[in-house]
């Protein structure tokens, strides 16, 4: 994957985000045959657009959800600035193929991990965490059949990031409590729509933190002080339509809420 590739490839994906339209795959020419080529694409997407990255996510943290677009592991996107909300904003849903909402941990890191020889341990990580955040995304895909391009090709479309709502940083003690069990329940108008914990993701979000810091740091450079990694949903993904409430409830943890528009 040369550098013109790897920009060729993510000027045709901004384009068909920034049109919400769809493609079945990159051109062979420029489609990325590994993980490695992916990230590359993903690099020059957040380059070519113009925006700054605010943060990461990780997508198929869970088993269920590696399955459901055949991937054998976590892919990790970009989040850009422009796609980042604010607590009970409207989030547009035109356009929208995968017409789903998750509720996620985010965590803001005070200093840079960047790319080294060691991987980065969980403490070490968790000490350079700054911040616990609430968060809601609703992904979506650059491809007309998101489940068939493979992981490559998901990686290169920043890992189906589309929006993210955002929340204040958490005031309780969240150091003190085990993420792993602890309960977060979606509702949509309302009614309780799914019920999960941070098991579903890799076990744990802290886990699952450590395990983005060290593939961006592999594969991206390493993620930048002040930037933020959400850790991927905590609950069933939340089917959505316009005119939609959604609110995660995070117990202890606080709440947050976003319309669907």
């Amino acid at each position: 994957m040369t550098p013109e590739r790897a920009e060729e490839a993510a000027s045709i994906l901004l384009e068909n985000w920034r049109q919400s339209t769809r493609i079945a795959a990159l051109p062979e020419r420029c489609r990325p045959d590994d993980r490695a080529d992916g990230y590359a694409v993903g690099a020059a997407l957040a380059r070519v657009s113009g925006d700054r990255v605010a943060g990461w996510k990780i997508a198929a943290t869970s088993a269920a959800g590696q399955k459901h677009i055949n991937v054998d592991g976590p892919l990790a996107g970009r989040i850009l600035a422009g796609r980042v909300l604010a607590p009970g904003a409207t989030v547009p849903l035109d356009g929208n193929l995968m017409k789903v909402a998750e509720a996620e941990f985010a965590f803001v890191l005070g200093k840079a991990l960047p790319a080294r020889d060691t991987p980065y341990e969980r403490d070490e990580v968790l000490d350079a965490v700054t911040a616990l955040h609430l968060s809601i995304e609703v992904p979506d895909s650059r491809y007309e059949d998101f489940t068939k391009v493979g992981a490559p090709s998901l990686i290169a479309d920043t890992a189906c990031a589309s929006w993210l709502v955002l929340g204040p940083a958490v005031v309780a003690d969240w150091r003190a409590i085990d993420l792993s069990t602890h309960t977060v329940t979606a509702y949509k108008n309302g009614a309780e729509a799914a019920v999960g914990s941070g098991k579903a993701v890799l076990g744990d979000p802290r886990i699952a933190l450590t395990w983005l810091v060290n593939e961006a740091a592999r594969y991206g450079g390493g993620v930048e002080a002040g930037q933020f990694v959400t850790t991927g949903t905590c609950v069933i993904p939340v089917p959505i339509a316009r005119g939609d409430s959604i609110r995660a409830d995070y117990g202890v943890l606080g709440t947050i809420s976003a319309a669907i528009g």
